[in-house]
């Protein structure tokens, strides 16, 4: 638990709106409001009542603004601790007032994503929860805010703590044994174990084979659209976009600089970026911008090679063919619908393929199709079952797990002692509990709770 004390933040983006929130949690909530919050026809606080009045100033009474005013009182509010929220006009200035003189009344500023971190302490929620928290407000498309929605629910700490429970169950059937010596396992005994233990790695095996979707969906893909001059990347991304982001002439070298913008690929959120053609030449500023476009290939999650199919295969292509070598790549077959001269070497046509015409606009629906389906293969996304492990704290916990519950399974087979057995579920246990927040270290909880915006 934390120590008692109250803490206040703005709790909306800065800048203006139509409404400022601050809020406050702790024991001295109320007694902040009674103090600075003035009903227009008197009157006393409702909990989870929304009330009508004016923020004043804590020493000389002065109305800093017209405001609402709503107590949501221990525990049922975010925290479990007393909550209260004053709703003034959404101008810069008058939120901070309103925050100053919460903070004069005794409360501190809370510390980024203090408040869930209070309701992840106080046993509201648990530590997935507590991060798909951040998800939702993150989330860019309707599915990632999908799958951070059923993640707050509960949906995958349900799943979690199936396995915790099963694990729990056969650590105290070992050690049930271990306390009673003269009782050995029999051999039925063993094969109940070993079918317990199994139907966990397959549990765990399921989350583990859904990290690369989950954590696409959570965190998006970056596509890197590369070629030689005049090959229609820009084009391309004009036609992705559907709308004229990227200047387009006939002049080969035009674009110079990476030029990033984002689009939804039926769920998919996608970080697009048009970069200089490649290519040798003795410009200063487009070498500059060859540079960059070759430096961010290994980084991308997808390469689209932009090939010019009314052009011959040449030694610009082959360049780019070598740098991309390795990395995920589809061949992008643009000007389809110009007579075709180019003589596509065999690297390319090992590659996923999209024909299409940028300019006129043809078999882009399709490329489309094919940067989504490369990635989120045949994930039901509008499913309520579907549920996905999404940072990596949640794969290398689980596994970990999975290597204690094999190494339970290899002593099981061996013979080994009842306390070494007893030793590998308990780690398995513990490594599962971290994915939740059973088991954590501040540590841990620093990391995570300061990705967290303040007021959140």
């Amino acid at each position: 638990m934390y120590i008692e004390d109250t803490i206040a933040a703005i709790s909306t983006p800065h800048g203006e709106g139509g409404i400022g929130i601050v809020r406050i949690s702790g024991g001295n909530a109320e007694a902040i409001g009674r103090r600075l919050f003035r009903f227009r026809k008197g009157g006393d606080f409702t909990s989870h009542y929304l009330h009508y009045g004016a923020v004043t100033e804590p020493e000389s009474g002065g109305m800093i603004d017209e405001a609402m005013a709503v107590l949501m009182r221990a525990p049922n509010s975010y925290t479990r601790e007393d909550v209260l929220e004053l709703h003034c006009h959404g101008g810069m200035l008058v939120v901070e007032r309103v925050l100053a003189a919460v903070l004069a009344c005794g409360a501190r500023l809370a510390e980024p994503g203090e408040f869930t971190r209070r309701a992840f302490v106080n046993g509201r929620i648990d530590l997935l929860q507590a991060e798909a928290v951040m998800d939702v407000i993150a989330a860019k498309t309707e599915a990632s805010l999908a799958l951070a929605q059923r993640q707050r629910e509960g949906a995958l700490s349900l799943k979690i703590g199936e396995i915790r429970q099963a694990l729990t169950r056969s650590l105290a059937f070992v050690e049930a044994y271990i306390d009673f010596p003269e009782d050995d396992i029999g051999q039925t005994d063993n094969d109940a174990l070993r079918v317990a233990a199994d139907d966990v790695l397959v549990s765990i095996g399921r989350l583990l084979s859904g990290f690369d979707e989950g954590r696409i969906l959570r965190e998006g893909i970056s596509v890197l659209i590369v070629g030689k001059p005049n090959a229609g990347k820009s084009s391309l991304l004009n036609c992705l976009l559907r709308e004229n982001r990227a200047i387009v002439t006939p002049i080969p070298g035009t674009t110079r600089d990476v030029i990033e913008e984002s689009i939804n690929l039926g769920g998919l959120a996608v970080r697009l970026l048009d970069t200089a053609g490649i290519r040798h030449t003795d410009d200063v500023v487009e070498r500059e911008g060859i540079s960059c476009a070759l430096d961010k290939i290994p980084l991308a999650d997808l390469v689209l090679f932009v090939l010019d199919t009314s052009r011959f295969f040449d030694d610009e292509d082959r360049l780019i063919l070598d740098a991309v070598r390795g990395k995920r790549t589809i061949a992008v077959l643009n000007k389809c619908d110009l007579p075709m001269a180019i003589e596509l070497p065999p690297e390319i046509t090992t590659l996923p393929q999209a024909v299409i015409s940028a300019g006129a606009a043809l078999g882009v629906d399709g490329l489309r199709e094919l940067i989504r389906t490369t990635f989120l293969h045949d994930v039901p996304l509008d499913s309520r079952e579907f549920v996905a492990i999404s940072r990596a704290r949640h794969r290398d916990a689980l596994v970990s797990a999975r290597s204690h519950l094999q190494r339970f399974l290899s002593g099981l087979e061996e013979g080994r002692e009842l306390e070494t057995l007893a030793i590998d579920l308990r780690d398995a246990l513990s490594a599962v509990g971290q994915v939740t927040g059973e088991i954590s270290t501040d540590d841990v909880l620093d990391m995570i709770f300061s990705s967290f915006c303040i007021g959140k």
